[in-house]
């Protein structure tokens, strides 16, 4: 079904054609990921937007083959990895037509760039914001659900399990003190069953989750009104507990509850593929096809800011999905949660990120059952205690005490000592961490110490006194 009318055919090639997945506009997902994608290359670029949308997967074979008859599309994008195999059979058939398939893993055809995403950094800056957050809130257990058990999915988990360890690591050199933080995760083997998300996380409420990363898809929708449920049935109006939100911006859909959301920014995917597409057909290039591969450094893993929640808003005012008289209060919401946190949590979320990009720090990526059972195992800081959360949560200890006495007539001399540390943690691939720890000490002299000194002594004369009469008897 045409989302726009078809144009008849032309020779020149001046616009960006979409097939959206099952669901098309409207889904504040994917599919509006890669129209605002369109959008972008419409103002920077100046290409016209054509798009398709599918009912189901029997659509895009025909969709795809449609927009490539045409012959005025500088790119077709097929919108997610369902559309892989229909990609790879279209560009076989059209091989002087240029295709870019999002989430497709299509790495050996001249005319096809599949757009992929190092989803193990965005996830690893989740598992960070999960962690801070669980021991801000001295809970120590962050939850993780997923869809099928897959290989993109390994990346998902691998990159979560490594941001809660960094993050551990990251307080204990800032702070001092060593946190355990276990991570509960289930697979639901399904994208698209909302009940079977909700189950898997009150089951990890339930054990003292206080996070939960969505990585189910529509199934993981079902997060969010877990945690609203939870929080409502306990008196709360707001999280904690929280969900993290995946793929799009989802802190929208339950604000107060969903903390932030990892974004894979497939608009920058279809902005750039088309951008190699024009140099390509202007001849500044000499190959187009292979993998494009997109991460943290590439602004295509991100977790989502306010300015993204604006943007997902409008779209979603466009499609109907929000209301615009509920635009102010979601805004309001999502920025309350996050200034709950102090400033701390934010400050290391954001040092995982500049490691990230600066190349300090690897994430893993595994892609093999084996390869996400060695980071399960390798990047466990699991806490011995199995006891659930209690909903008595209280700030942790402060990290600076100050003693407030009355003023004493005496002098005062204080000895400040200040430690700059670098230390090297290194659990199969290397992080550094750099802390700064500035002590104060105050040490008073004067009366107080004249006053035990003189009782001490005191007590000395008193007992030598004593001895000297049970002698002399």
């Amino acid at each position: 079904m045409a989302s726009q009318s078809v144009v008849k055919a032309q020779t020149k090639k001046d616009s960006v054609c979409i097939v959206y997945d099952i669901g098309g506009r409207g889904d504040l997902g994917f599919n509006d990921m890669a129209y605002l994608g369109a959008q972008i290359v419409h103002q920077k670029l100046g290409l016209k937007i054509i798009s398709l949308s599918s009912t189901s997967q029997d659509d895009y074979l025909p969709n795809l083959r449609t927009l490539a008859k045409q012959g005025n599309c500088a790119i077709i994008v097929g919108v997610g990895f369902l559309m892989t195999d229909a990609v790879k059979q279209v560009a076989k058939e059209f091989p002087n037509q240029l295709f870019a398939g999002v989430d497709e893993y299509i790495p050996n055809e001249s005319n096809v760039i599949g757009i992929v995403f190092r989803e193990n950094e965005g996830s690893a800056l989740a598992g960070a914001l999960a962690a801070l957050t669980a021991i801000y809130y001295n809970a120590n257990k962050v939850g993780l659900v997923l869809g099928m058990e897959i290989p993109v999915l390994y990346k998902f988990e691998g990159g979560y399990r490594y941001g809660v360890w960094w993050a551990a690591q990251w307080y204990k050199h800032r702070f001092g003190q060593e946190k355990d933080i276990s991570v509960l995760y289930q697979y639901t083997g399904t994208f698209k069953d909302p009940a079977k998300g909700k189950e898997a996380t009150l089951a990890q409420l339930q054990q003292g989750a206080i996070v939960v990363y969505n990585v189910a898809g529509a199934t993981g929708l079902g997060i969010f009104d877990a945690v609203s449920q939870w929080g409502a049935q306990h008196g709360k109006t707001h999280g904690p507990p929280f969900g993290i939100g995946v793929d799009s911006d989802q802190d929208w859909i339950k604000p107060g509850w969903i903390i932030a959301s990892m974004m894979k920014r497939v608009d920058m995917g279809v902005y750039y593929a088309t951008e190699k597409a024009l140099q390509y057909e202007e001849g500044k290039i000499n190959s187009y096809g292979g993998l494009m591969s997109l991460g943290v450094k590439e602004n295509g893993t991100v977790l989502s800011s306010i300015n993204d929640l604006y943007t997902f808003m409008k779209m979603g005012v466009e499609e109907g999905v929000i209301k615009q008289s509920q635009e102010q209060q979601i805004v309001q919401e999502v920025k309350a949660i996050r200034n709950q946190l102090p400033s701390w949590v934010w400050e290391a979320v954001n040092e995982l990120k500049q490691e990230i990009l600066s190349g300090n720090v690897k994430v893993p990526m595994p892609m093999t059952k084996s390869d996400i059972e060695k980071v399960r195992t390798e990047y466990s800081v699991a806490s011995p205690d199995a006891e659930g959360w209690k909903l008595s949560w209280t700030p942790p200890p402060a990290m600076t005490s100050t003693t407030t006495s009355a003023p004493l007539p005496v002098s005062t001399v204080t000895v400040t000592s200040t430690l700059t540390t670098t230390k090297t943690v290194t659990a199969g691939t290397a992080s550094t961490v750099t802390s700064t720890v500035t002590t104060t000490k105050t040490i008073s002299a004067g009366t107080s110490w004249a006053i035990a000194w003189t009782l001490f002594v005191v007590g000395l004369i008193i007992g030598a006194a004593a001895i000297y009469v049970i002698k002399r008897k």
